[in-house]
């Protein structure tokens, strides 16, 4: 059968969704498959805690044939919350580094090609001092680690309180000092971005970050894209997510995101509010950004 242009537009957009690992990292892809995920994204321990339960081999093999009876590829892992790799108080920076170490090696067991790590804050050290502490404990557990597939994905951020990365300038100086670019990466998140100053509310804005993205950090670096909207205004650095389209980003610059030809391939994930039903919330804000796809391909 020959498929439609919109079709395969359609085909090659990597849409998913942050899914519950709540009774077992394994049930991840069966949530994802319920709402019409091609990718999905998880956490593969606890989120707000240091210490992980290990994983059985039963339950690795089961997320492996899940995630091939789902049809979903890539699967995107999320790093907990606590880790905090830009620390300078030497026990928060040790126990982050390992459970940092342990993260890697829970996403190479699982096949995860992909690990998203918030840079880290500060926290009153200086902005020098915590890059500089960033990239060196990164270097370090990607040596620690040599052999791995998995590469950590650099998230931006929205620079609030002391944290990191909410400059493209910031990413591209760690992926600079890390100096391993086999291992290392960038994911865009669309509220992060706003709330950090970047304008992408019209084709215009839109195209004018994507082009200082690419002149800074560089689009062979993106891996990973969070599509979410902000409840925020632009430039106010906080973060706080919100529904395609119901916040103040605005449709505009996810049509522009879901029709850019340069994102093709490039896993898109939403992480906005579940409203206590992820089916109904995750699916509908899904349907918002396919339809916002099937606009452009109409016009």
């Amino acid at each position: 059968m020959v498929q439609l242009p919109q079709q395969r537009a359609e085909a090659d957009l990597l849409l998913g969704a942050h899914m519950s690992i709540a009774g077992g990292i394994d049930l991840a892809p069966l949530r994802g498959q319920q709402i019409g995920c091609r990718t999905i994204q998880l956490f593969i321990k606890s989120s707000n805690q240091w210490r992980a339960r290990s994983l059985p081999t039963e339950e690795i093999d089961r997320f492996r044939a899940n995630l091939r009876a789902a049809a979903i590829a890539p699967a995107v892992a999320h790093s907990a919350y606590l880790i905090n790799l830009a620390s300078t108080d030497p026990a928060l920076h040790q126990r982050s580094m390992a459970a940092c170490l342990e993260e890697i090696e829970r996403a190479e067991a699982l096949s995860i090609p992909y690990l998203v790590i918030h840079p880290g804050a500060h926290m009153g050290a200086g902005e020098e001092a915590g890059l500089r502490q960033v990239a060196n404990s990164f270097r370090e557990l990607l040596m620690r680690t040599k052999g791995c597939r998995v590469q950590v994905v650099l998230e931006t951020t929205a620079g609030q309180g002391t944290t990191l990365g909410h400059r493209f300038e910031q990413i591209a100086l760690l992926l600079d000092q890390i100096g391993l670019p086999e291992r290392t990466g960038v994911c865009l998140d669309t509220c992060h971005l706003f709330a950090a100053g970047y304008d992408i509310r019209t084709p215009e804005g839109y195209d004018a970050v994507v082009h200082v993205f690419d002149r800074i950090v560089g689009m062979p670096s993106l891996k990973v894209i969070h599509v979410n909207d902000c409840k925020k205004e632009l430039g106010s650095r906080v973060d706080r997510h919100e529904h395609i389209g119901k916040g103040t980003i605005g449709l505009d610059a996810f049509r522009c995101l879901v029709t850019d030809p340069r994102l093709r391939g490039i896993p898109m994930i939403i992480e906005t509010p579940k409203d206590n039903n992820f089916v109904t919330a995750d699916r509908q804000n899904l349907e918002t950004l396919r339809g916002l796809m099937g606009e452009q391909q109409a016009a």
